[in-house]
């Protein structure tokens, strides 16, 4: 899962950057609303977290412009503001939920789940493809109910396959959702991930069919081909 966050104290930016990456999120990171609505218009993102009073473009305005252009990734409002005005105007220009300075990490990671657990982007706690099991809460993963081990950046990128289970991947988006917009990847660093998610759920698995294929030109998927 990828989330942007925009918060022009960097103290509070980097804290929020680092706990959430050490939750198995990719997370990028900006200081002003210029660069914000940018990156917001631009990339693929799960969910954002948006100070209202930053530097540029603030927060209320780049809410209206997104929500104007059809960008719908849910977004969180983090302000000092704690006015009941405030919070409605937040909500009035697209924004999903809204949290007040100071908060707690535990209360921030349970907006975001419960904004990223919504219907329309059917992201359920737990997945499945065939007889691979993945719970995105407890960051456990069963095939045919034996336990597989991941990294966190490998658990991300199952995540995101699982997620669009069927569907052909390319390099491309695999990169612009798993890892950050300023991250140093290699031309065959998503190769290298996709290889050693095979060594650890395709291959130690002889007796059930491979889930991850390879679609030459194209990327990659997750499913079970039936023969």
């Amino acid at each position: 899962m990828r989330i942007l966050v925009v918060e022009d104290e960097h103290l509070i930016a980097n804290s929020i950057k680092k706990g959430l990456t050490q939750e198995n999120y990719a997370v990028d990171v900006v200081y002003n609303g210029t660069d914000a609505y940018d990156l917001a218009s631009t990339e693929d993102y799960d969910l954002a977290i948006l100070d209202l009073m930053i530097p540029g473009m603030d927060g209320l305005t780049i809410c209206k412009e997104l929500r104007k252009n059809n960008i719908h990734f849910p977004i969180l409002i983090l302000t000092a503001k704690g006015q009941i005005v405030n919070k409605v105007e937040g909500l009035d220009a697209g924004a999903d939920d809204y949290l007040t300075k100071p908060f707690s990490f535990e209360e921030l990671l349970a907006r975001i789940r419960a904004l990223i657990r919504r219907p329309k982007r059917s992201l359920d706690s737990v997945i499945a493809v065939d007889n691979l099991q993945m719970d995105t809460k407890s960051f456990q993963i069963k095939r045919g109910g034996v336990d597989v081990q991941l990294s966190s950046k490998e658990f991300s990128l199952l995540e995101y396959l699982m997620r669009n289970a069927g569907q052909t991947l390319s390099k491309e988006q695999i990169i612009s959702h798993v890892w950050n917009y300023d991250a140093d990847i290699l031309p065959n660093t998503v190769e290298v991930y996709i290889k050693n998610l095979r060594n650890k759920i395709d291959n130690p698995f002889k007796k059930d069919p491979p889930l991850i294929h390879t679609v030459r030109g194209f990327g990659y998927k997750i499913e079970r081909v039936k023969k």
